[in-house]
């Protein structure tokens, strides 16, 4: 979305490729990186998610308040983190709840070195 300043917890959709890459199928996604980064480089760092279920990560949270955040089924934050043009955001859906931002953020603090 041209213009659109996206924040840390926002729950946006964009094209995901396949993994041979012929194809792309659209995805949400959560945005990880603050406003001040997604501003000035024009890039949004994600954190996918996903609805499959039977192949959890230890790392996965489940969203609790999926709805709040525009899903319309149970999902899961996975941090399989990647960079992509803002550009290429088709749309926002919403934001994650309080409580699920929290959890998202135990899950960051203990998976990446960073203090």
């Amino acid at each position: 979305m041209p213009g659109a300043i996206y924040e840390a917890f926002d729950v946006v959709v964009v094209p995901l490729p396949f993994t041979d890459r012929t194809a792309a199928k659209r995805r949400p996604a959560m945005v990880v990186s603050t406003a001040t980064f997604n501003r000035t480089h024009n890039q949004l760092i994600l954190a996918m998610i996903t609805s499959a279920s039977g192949n959890d990560w230890p790392s996965d949270v489940r969203l609790q308040d999926w709805s709040c955040a525009g899903l319309t089924v149970p999902c899961r934050l996975r941090l399989k983190l990647f960079a992509l043009d803002q550009a290429l955001v088709l749309r926002r859906l919403g934001q994650l709840a309080g409580a699920d931002q929290a959890a998202v953020r135990r899950a960051l603090s203990a998976s990446l070195a960073v203090a």
